[in-house]
């Protein structure tokens, strides 16, 4: 499939501001399932690309003069491959076990650890510590599916797994928490994923988290690609930008500012899937 994408993030301040630096995630990785066939990134300000720690091409972004708005744009398409059971292509140069370390917002809480327990068989039922196969780790997805409902608005992007849990409520970034903390509790390696959704007729923002989570099945060891929000592996619908620990490391944009008055920002994408020719 080939995805033709454009997402716009505007930032709007009542007043202006003497200095902003923006973390931008908003490039397509390269990857065996995925190939970027043109990309573009407009940006205001003085901008400049980096690899991250976990192999992501990034971008700081800074402003040193005063402005009251910040506009970034990101389009092009990027050719997607199915996958066979949401197993991801090729080898990763990144040991597993980094994504066995839980974060501020992906902390195996009593609540979580309860739940992991109940959804993911452990050395009581024969299953080695720290391994899970596809069949376990989509029980576990579904599980999450029907307990936190999908709201906009319920959780900020401070809110942890356990708040969302407690809560009953959130969106994509909080189901992948939730699905992260509960393998953490396992000592089963999990990612988060940042990325855009073909969103068909789900309803759902095109801009989407979901998860990566190590696999142990009969034929097949390595990482399988799960999208909580929607109960189903990842497809060729899905452009992966950024892998991190959890939101803070895979955001599409994160950053910080200084100055006074009220910012307002507002996300546009839109995602159209075309048939190659």
């Amino acid at each position: 499939m080939q995805l033709s994408i454009r997402h716009e993030t505007l930032y709007r301040y009542s007043q202006a501001q003497a200095y902003s630096i923006e973390q931008l995630h908003l490039t397509p990785r390269s990857e065996p399932q995925q190939r970027v066939l043109s990309w573009k990134l407009h940006t205001p300000g003085h901008c400049v690309s980096y690899g991250d720690a976990y192999g992501n091409l990034s971008h700081m972004l800074t402003f040193n003069e005063p402005h009251d708005t910040v506009r970034i744009v990101v389009e092009g398409v990027v050719a997607t491959s199915a996958l066979a059971g949401g197993r991801l292509l090729g080898q990763d140069s990144l040991s597993p076990l980094i994504f066995t370390v839980p974060t501020r917002l992906t902390e195996p809480t009593p609540l979580l650890a309860a739940i992991a327990a109940r959804c993911l068989p452990g050395a009581d039922a024969g299953k080695p510590a720290g391994k899970a196969c596809t069949a376990d780790l989509m029980n576990l997805a579904a599980h999450i599916f029907g307990a936190v409902e999908y709201q906009n608005g319920a959780t900020n992007v401070f809110s942890t797994a356990n708040d969302a849990m407690a809560l009953g409520a959130g969106v994509c970034q909080d189901h992948a928490h939730i699905f992260l903390a509960c393998c953490h509790a396992h000592g089963i390696p999990a990612r988060y994923v940042s990325g855009y959704i073909d969103p068909g007729t789900t309803g759902h923002a095109a801009s989407h988290a979901w998860v990566d989570v190590w696999a142990e099945d009969g034929d097949f060891s390595g990482w399988v690609s799960i999208d909580v929000t929607h109960n189903r592996l990842m497809t060729d619908a899905y452009c992966r930008l950024a892998i991190g620990r959890d939101y803070e490391s895979a955001a599409p944009v994160r950053g910080v500012r200084r100055g006074g008055g009220q910012e307002t920002m507002s996300v546009d994408a839109l995602i159209v899937p075309m048939v190659p020719m």
